[in-house]
This record gives C-alpha cells, structure tokens and sequence, in this order.
C-alpha cells in the first residue's frame, strides 16, 4: 500500500475513499437491481444500470471530494496549515464514506415505502423525530440495529483507513502546485457536470424507462437526496421543472379547462377567481369533512378492494359514492391542501409546508367564517406536525383541537390517540356548537391507519396475523367511523350538516408506471339529509370535493378554486384528475392521459380503467398544453400570490376576528 500511495502522492486517501465509494455504490446498485429484476428486466435495464449508474457515482465523487482534492493541492505541506488541513480532510473523508454507506443502507426501507430512492421526504420528516422514531422502532427494529452497527462500523473504519492513509504523505513542488491545481479543478467540473450539454447531469439525463423506482436505481441514494434537496431550497417551480408557456397561455387554458364559462372569470389580479352559486338554496348547512389517512382503493370493499371497511361500504350506498375520485398526491398534506384550498399540485412541497401561504391564502375555512361559520380542525396527534397548525391558524381556522386537549383517552399510540377517541370528541365538539346555534365546519384528520398501525385490542375481529398489520389498522379506521355515523344519526345537528368521508392518500404508491394512476384512487363520500345515494362513475379530483360541498351547503360566493361543482356538471362529462408523483404528473381527462417528467416532452398514454394500465397513445397538443397549464398554474399562483380569498367576501363576515387556540 505505501509504494501505491506514494504513487498517488497527496492524493491517495481521496483515490482510496472514492473507489471504496464506488464499489459499494455499484454493490447496492446490483442488489437493489436484483430485487427488482423482474422491473429491471422489463425494460432490459441492465446495461443502463451499470453504465450510466458509474457515470453518476463518478459525477457524485467529484462533488463530494474534489473540493477536498483542491484543498489539498494548496494547503497540504508538513507545515501548522497543512497539518490542519490533513484533519479536516481526514473528518471530511470519514463522514463522506459513511454518509453514502448510511444512505445506501437505507434505501430498501425507503424503496419498500415510498417506491422510490430516498428523495425530499428522508429529509422532511427529520423535523419531527418524536413520530418517526416511534414508528421505527415500533415496526423497525431490525433495520435500526444493522444502521446503527454499519454506521459504527463505517465511522470507525473510515477514520482508522484515513489516518494510515494521510500518515506519510509526499506532497508536490511548489512549482507545480498551480498546474495540479487547474487539473483538479478540471477533472472536478467536467466529472461533477457529466455533459458537454447546456445542461449538467441530472436524474432525467439518465432516465431510460416508465418505471419511475428503475429510473431512480440509475443514480445512487447519495445524488438524489441532495438533488431533492436542491429542488426544495428552489421550491420546484414547476416551469424550471416541466417547461414555459406564456402566463396569458396558462390562464386561458386553465379557465377553459375548469368549466366555467370565460365571461365568469372578472378579475385581473386574481385570474381563477369567479362567482359560484350554490346548488342548494336552503338553509346553509353545516359542514365536517373526515379526512381517513392512507385509506386507499385497495383497501376499501365498495371500491373493490379488500373486504375491510363494511362501515365505509354501507355508506357509500347512503350516500352521492366516487368509484374514480383521484388523490393529488401521495402525502397527507397534498390531500390536506386539495381538499380545504382547492389548490392543484405542484411538484414543489405542498402549500401547507412553503413559507409565502402561511397567511392570506385561500381556505374554505377562510370563506366560510367570512359567512358566519366556526372553523375547526381536529386532531388526533400533534397539530404543529407537517406544519398543519401555523397553516391552518393563519388562513381561516379559528380552532384547533390536538393530542393535548383529549382527557383519558381509550388508546395513546405513536400518532396520538385513536380514531375512535378522535370521532368521539368530534361529535361531542359538534354537539356543543348545535346547542350554541352556531354553524360550523370541522375539518376531522385521522391517524390511526399509519404505520406502526397501533390499535386498541377487541374493537374488531383482525383480518390477518400479527395485529400491526395495515389491513387491520384500514379496518379499525372502518370500524371508528362506523361509530362515529351511530352517533350522528341519531344526533339533533345531523339534519343541518354535509358530511364527506374521504382519504388523503394510497398507503404506498409505487409501480412500473410513471405515474400508477390506480394507486391514487381514493373513496370519497358525501353524505346527509337530503343527498340523493348513487354512485359516482365519472373521473374526478379531490380539488373537485370543496366547490361540490359548498354548493351542496348553500355556499355561494366568490373564490379561486378551478375545481368542479360536480352538482352541475352534465353526467356525460368524463371528469379529469390530476396527479403528482415525486417529479412526475399526470392530467388524466376520461381514459385520455399526459404525463409531464421533468425536461421532456409529454407523454401520451391512454389507461384501462379494467386492467389498470397505461397504454402509450398519441395525445393532441391541446390536451398536452392543457396538462402543462395545470402543472404551470400552481407554482405560477402561489409565487405571484394569485390564490387569495376575493375582498368582496368580506362584507359577509359575521364572525368575530382572531384566533381561539385551546
């Protein structure tokens, strides 16, 4: 080892790190490769694999260490700096080596949950290590103590091979110092950039298939955690993502899209906003949407699924029942922002997360205090999680109730209380406002579907062994808001209230699609006095759920939001849904589907509806530029501030100003 590195000369540790880096990188490649081989062989993805997966690591090396490479070229010497700048290169060396070793080891946990390599999310949800780390060690164990033996190990290993490494080291003539130096940095840019394009290497540069999780094998965990991470600190602006059309462009197409007339759409300032007038013209009613965490399709019996929400399936037949409401996303606050803004998808964070819609952006809340109504939220865990609390306070929501507000409660899990408890405080929270005469709204979230799936014991007869499984956790959330409808039918405010029951999301999404449009199919039911049972089977969104309940409630008013009133729309209408998956969206219009991935043209597909599958088809450029326009309008509205609630609402306002937060 000491003639090789003498070779070397200074550079020798990096050289050593770096070929450590790639053969493990290359390793978790091919192991992941091979777990997903009936993916990768689908597509014949080998070679691309292996090659471009080189390409990348390489390109990932020479962000990591070639600064450390330049650094060395000019502090390195048997001098008090150089001896500095050996420690640190030695530090920077060993957690470089770890940090790529912890995130590859990580990444079949990450794959098994989300689909994909570990992007934005890893990072998010490091802020609330209260949840995250009960959940792991709940349902995790075993990966917890190969991480923390690996990252042990690694650390340990890294810093004993650095210090042999940098132990005698010859470094360089003065006089060459200079011409090193320009080779480095050389090396470094034309590695780092990867391309001899007006663009650097990207995760699209390298993509080759319509199997998202195989695309995402090509680069290593390392590169697309911090190129997620880059996205973030930009927040995705969508046309920096998906390509540009001209803001006149976008706002026609969105208009003509939403199904309004144009003549409705009178303000400049606020380009969606129109006029609606309610279908229902009775007393305005009420309003409690329960929103069900991770209750997906495939878990629900009236959608064909498995045979878990009885509860759920009797009231589908109740009531107006969605067989193709589309999900927005795959998190719970997209679904939080689809379903209580409007707000369409975006592939940056949701706007319940980014810094410019913490105030003065449009919630039905927001429009239904300026009518009179007390808002509410409540919660079975901690509000402030996923920043739901500071979001919800500061557009519309007068009241929030969290874990800390239930007095012995039936069950505490990682999450908070249970569902059962959660609807228990509901009713009693809608009670009290029924005897006080006031109107309300109450946005419900459950949380006992989630992983860990903690559940009290002898609620319901378990579908499958052990108890912590997802699909009985799906049937106790069913069995929680069976008990809840006991309850409120037999209420005194069940006559004067809309109830939907809806979920955020699938519990995973992931597939051979770019975009697995099945897995984003969601139930949604509206029910209440006076609501005709059918069900639903034209397409349609979550951002159709708020202009559709306003309109059943006797809500008129002026708002932005583009969904459909799906009251007024002609049966024959086919509906249209959108998607977002990581970087990738889909406009689905009938069978008809434009999927967008970050720098290429759309695609065309059409889906089967029967088999689940897309098929590729030729779309018009109408409908590609209309699917643009949607992924456009939302990063456009929320930069500009064009999502507000229209001043003339104002002078409806009956409720007093100012938050009450218990």
């Amino acid at each position: 080892m000491t003639k090789v590195k003498s070779a070397l000369g200074p550079f020798g540790a990096i050289i050593y790190f770096g070929l450590i880096a790639l053969a493990i990188t290359t390793l978790s490649r091919i192991g992941l490769g091979l777990w997903q081989a009936d993916r990768v062989a689908a597509v014949d993805g080998w070679p691309h694999l292996l090659l471009q997966g080189l390409r990348v690591d390489f390109a990932t090396l020479c962000w990591l260490w070639g600064i450390a490479a330049l650094g060395t070229t000019i502090f390195g010497g048997d001098h008090l700096v150089g001896r500095g700048w050996k420690s640190l290169l030695r530090v920077w060396l060993t957690l470089g080596l770890w940090l790529m070793i912890f995130l590859e080891l990580s990444t079949p946990s990450f794959i098994d949950e989300y689909g994909l390599r570990p992007n934005r999310l890893y990072i998010e949800y490091l802020i609330y290590p209260k949840e995250v780390l009960s959940m792991l060690w709940t349902s995790r164990k075993g990966e917890i103590f190969l991480g923390l033996i690996v990252s042990t190990l690694s650390l340990w290993g890294g810093w004993r091979l650095s210090g042999r490494l940098l132990k005698e080291v010859v470094y360089p003539r003065w006089i060459w110092r200079p011409v090193i130096a320009l080779l480095v940095i050389a090396v470094t840019l034309m590695g780092a950039r990867s391309s001899l394009g007006h663009r650097p290497l990207n995760p699209a540069m390298v993509a080759f298939a319509d199997d998202p999780l195989v695309n995402s094998l090509v680069v290593n965990s390392s590169y697309s955690l911090v190129f997620a991470i880059n996205q973030m600190t930009a927040e995705a602006n969508a046309s920096k993502v998906y390509g540009k059309l001209e803001q006149s462009q976008i706002i026609d197409n969105i208009r003509r899209d939403s199904g309004r007339p144009l003549s409705a759409f009178t303000s400049d300032s606020l380009p969606s906003v129109t006029y609606n007038q309610a279908s229902y013209h009775g007393k305005p009613k009420n309003l409690v949407i329960i929103l069900q965490e991770s209750l997906g399709a495939r878990f629900t019996g009236y959608l064909g699924g498995l045979p878990l929400t009885p509860n759920i399936d009797a009231l589908a037949k109740e009531g107006w029942a969605f067989n193709r409401l589309y999900a927005t996303g795959t998190r719970s606050v997209r679904g939080i922002e689809a379903v209580t803004t409007g707000f369409t998808p975006t592939p940056a964070r949701s706007v319940v997360k980014l810094g410019k819609s913490q105030t003065n952006f449009f919630t039905i809340a927001d429009l239904l205090k300026m009518n009179g109504y007390e808002t509410q939220f409540i919660y079975g865990g901690e509000s402030h999680f996923d920043n739901m609390r500071s979001f919800f306070l500061g557009n519309g929501f007068s009241d929030i109730v969290d874990q800390n507000d239930y007095k012995d409660p039936a069950f505490v899990g990682s999450w908070g209380v249970s569902d059962e408890d959660l609807l228990k405080r509901a009713n009693s929270e809608f009670e009290q406002y029924h005897k006080e005469g006031k109107p309300f709204f109450s946005l419900v979230f459950s949380s006992s579907n989630h992983e860990p799936f903690e559940f009290p014991d002898g609620r319901i007869e378990l579908y499958d062994e052990p108890k912590q499984t997802r699909n009985n956790t799906a049937k106790y959330a069913d069995y929680a808001v069976g008990e809840f409808f006991k309850l409120a039918k037999q209420s005194d405010y069940w006559k004067d209230t809309l109830f939907v029951v809806v979920a955020d999301h699938e519990s995973r999404v992931g597939g051979a699609s770019l975009v697995p449009v099945e897995q984003f199919r969601i139930p949604a039911i509206i029910l209440g006095d006076g609501i005709t049972p059918k069900l639903d089977q034209r397409v349609a969104s979550q951002i159709d759920l708020a202009p559709t309940l306003l309109s059943l409630m006797g809500i008129s008013g002026s708002y932005p939001m583009l969904g459909r009133d799906l009251t007024k729309m002609d049966e024959n209408w086919p509906g249209r849904a959108l998607m977002q998956y990581d970087k990738n969206m889909a406009y689905l219009r009938g069978d008809d589907v434009v999927i967008l991935q970050p720098e290429r043209e759309p695609t065309g597909y059409t889906y089967d509806f029967a088999n689940k599958a897309l098929t590729h088809k030729s779309q018009s450029d109408e409908m590609k530029q209309t699917a643009l326009s949607w992924a456009l309008w939302g990063s456009m509205a929320y930069q500009q501030q064009l999502y507000q609630t229209p001043q003339q609402n104002t002078a409806l306002s009956k409720s007093p100003n100012g938050a009450v937060v218990r």
